[in-house]
C-alpha cells in the first residue's frame, strides 16, 4: 500500500479569497514504512501574505520572490501522488488549496477522484473525543518529538504527521515489530505446545447447573434477548 503523507503552507485560509500555496511537503510511505522519497517545494504565490499566516510560518513574501511557481510543479506533484492515499491533518484544507491551484494552471480536478484521502484529524477526533486533537496535542498524547517546531513547515510538518499517523494506527503491534527489526527474538520465543492430545476438561453437573441459572438471570435482566440460551457441554 503506497501512502503520501502532506502538508501545505499558505498566504492566507480562504482559497476563495485568492490565496495561494506557498510551501508543498510530501514523505511516501510503502507499507506504512517511511521510504525516504519526499516531494518538497517552495512556491512563489505572486502576492502578500497575511500577518496571521506569516506568524504561524513565517515565510516572507520575500524570500519566495526566486521560487518557482505553482504551474511549474504541478505535474510532478500529480505524479508523486497520483493513486496513492493522500495522509493529511485537516485534510480538507490542503486538498481545497491544491485544487484551487490547479484550478488556476487551466486543470480544473478532484483529487478525492484520484487519491483515496484520509484525514488525521476526523481519525483523531474519533479516537480522542472531546480532547485537543492538533499536531502537537497528538505529538504529546503518542510521544512524537516535536521539539524542532517553532513555526510551522510542510515538510517537517509532515515528517511529524507521519509518525503520529504510524503511532495512532500501529499501536502495540507497531512497537513489537519495530523490536524485531531491531533485534530478532527480542520479544521471545513463543512457548512450545505440549506433545499429544490437549486434554479437554468438561463442566460437572452442578457446575452446569450453575451456568443455566445464571443464563437465566441474563436473560431476565435482558428481556430475553440473551445471545448464548443453551445447556452448557
Amino acid at each position: 500500500m503506497r501512502q503520501i503523507v502532506l502538508d501545505t503552507e499558505t498566504t492566507g485560509l480562504e482559497p476563495s479569497l485568492g490565496h495561494r500555496v506557498i510551501e508543498i511537503g510530501c514523505i511516501e510511505l510503502i507499507n506504512r514504512r517511511v521510504t525516504g522519497r519526499t516531494f518538497h517545494h517552495y512556491l512563489n504565490p505572486e502576492r502578500d501574505i497575511d500577518a496571521g499566516a506569516l506568524a504561524v510560518h513565517g515565510i516572507t513574501r520575500e524570500s519566495l520572490a526566486g521560487q518557482p511557481r505553482f504551474g511549474d510543479i504541478g505535474d510532478a506533484l500529480l505524479q508523486f501522488i497520483d493513486s496513492a492515499e493522500i495522509v493529511a491533518h485537516n485534510a480538507a484544507f490542503d486538498i481545497g488549496f491544491l485544487e484551487a491551484e490547479f484550478t488556476r494552471c487551466g486543470r480544473p480536478l478532484k483529487l478525492t477522484e484520484r487519491c483515496h484521502v484520509l484525514d488525521t484529524l476526523v481519525l483523531a477526533r474519533e479516537m480522542h473525543p472531546g480532547q485537543r486533537n492538533n499536531l502537537d496535542a497528538l505529538c504529546k498524547r503518542y510521544n512524537v518529538d516535536n521539539a524542532g517546531r517553532d513555526l510551522h513547515g510542510a515538510l517537517l510538518d509532515a515528517r511529524i504527521l507521519a509518525d503520529v499517523y504510524l503511532a495512532m494506527t500501529g499501536g502495540q503491534t507497531a512497537l513489537q515489530l519495530a523490536a524485531l527489526e531491531r533485534e530478532p527474538g527480542a520479544l521471545g520465543a513463543p512457548p512450545a505446545r505440549p506433545a499429544g492430545r490437549l486434554k479437554v476438561l468438561r463442566a460437572s453437573p452442578a457446575e452446569r447447573d450453575s451456568h443455566e441459572q445464571m443464563l437465566k438471570v441474563i436473560a431476565q435482566a435482558s428481556g430475553g434477548k440473551c445471545l448464548w440460551p443453551g445447556e452448557a457441554g
